[in-house]
Formats: structure tokens, sequence, C-alpha cells
């Protein structure tokens, strides 16, 4: 019986991994590396900490991780004040029929918690979410299973009583081996991602409703 969806944020509720793309390139360039798109497209689903550590440790850079993420939060924090944000479309109509229908959600993003937050508020999405989980705050983000765990148990619900929709190769992984059903959002302005590991994909949000949800979790 479906209890609760688990939602990521980029590429699922905001179309916002171009921005993300946009700042990582600014990002390295200001550090004299010239990157494109289908390079950072490696690092859609992974969190912060994680994408900086492996560039710091790919070209051998002076920066300590924690200069890089500050630099990096900074940015994106700025970013979103100037930029015009909106849901994917059909997502908030997901959101409202979900949420009538008695079920919990929550987001589940690799990204800061004060982005989330703040990205959440902008669309005024914030009051149907229970739940907010940062793969900052684990220890180990996607691929690893911790961040829906963590989600589905600050929500009361079993992995079984979960549906996680995803358009990353890591998030869908995570989703995999928590041992909750994914649907893969396939969003083209999240690069090439594998996600097989979905239980059904999707191209379009206005697809699902209550009614298919329910079909997915049984």
């Amino acid at each position: 019986m479906l209890k609760a969806v688990i939602f990521d944020m980029d590429g699922v509720l905001i179309d916002s991994e171009p921005i993300h793309f946009s700042i990582d390139k600014k990002l390295l360039s200001s550090l004299g590396l010239n990157v494109d798109e289908r390079f950072l497209s490696r690092y859609v689903g992974v969190s912060n900490p994680e994408m900086l550590a492996d560039v710091k440790k790919r070209f051998n850079l002076d920066y300590s991780i924690e200069k890089l993420l500050n630099i990096k939060n900074k940015l994106l924090l700025e970013t979103l004040d100037e930029a015009p944000l909106r849901p994917i479309d059909g997502v908030k109509e997901l959101v409202c029929d979900l949420v009538s229908h008695g079920v919990l959600l929550a987001v589940a993003s690799s990204s800061p918690r004060a982005f989330i937050e703040a990205v959440i508020k902008k669309l005024d999405m914030q009051k149907y979410f229970q739940v907010v989980v940062s793969g900052e705050e684990l220890e180990k983000s996607k691929p690893e299973p911790d961040i829906f765990l963590r989600a589905a148990d600050l929500l009361g619900a079993e992995p079984g009583e979960c549906v996680v929709i995803e358009d990353s190769s890591p998030g869908v992984e995570a989703a995999y081996r928590a041992g909750i059903r994914c649907i893969g959002f396939v969003n083209p302005n999240s690069g090439s991602q594998d996600l097989s590991k979905a239980f059904v994909t999707v191209d379009d949000m206005r697809k699902l409703n209550y009614e298919y949800i329910c079909s997915i979790c049984t």
C-alpha cells in the first residue's frame, strides 16, 4: 500500500541541472579548469562534497574541499536569488494529487539543505513536504541507500510503502539498494543517465498520478 513518495529535487521538482552545470563551470573555470557539460554530467545526483573531492583529486587542486564547498554554495544561493524558477511541468499537479489522497511526501536531494529549502520555498511548495533530507548531512549519499532510508524512516514508512522519483543514475541506484521502487524520470537536461534499475521510466510528469503510482507500490 502506498504511504509515501520521495522526490529528488534537481531535475525532478525543478529543471535545475543547467544551473548546476553553469555554476560548476564557473567555479572550475576560476580555478583554471575548462570542462564541458559532458564531463559534469558524471556528477548528476552526486553530493557536492563527493563531487568536489573527486575534482580535487582528479586535478590535484590545492584548495580544501571546505573552501570549494563554501564557494559553490555561495554561488548557488546567489544564482537562486536571480534565476526565475518554475517546477517541472506536471509536478505541482502530481504533488497536490498525492497530498489530496493523504500520501506523505519528502524531498531527498544531494544538494545542500539551504538550497533545497530555498528552492521549495521559491516554488511555494514547502507546505506539501513533511520531510527534507540532504545528502550532505549523511556519511554516505547516493548511490548508497541511506538518504532514502532516512526519508522513509522520518515519514514513518517502510521501504515497501514508498516510491521514489529520480532522474539520475546514482539516485536510481540508491532507491534500488534501499528496496524502494523507483520511477525514473527521463530529463534531457540531466545528461546521459542510466535509469535501467528503475521499476518504470517516464518522460513526462503529466503521465503520473496517484492511481498510477499506487499500481507501482504493490
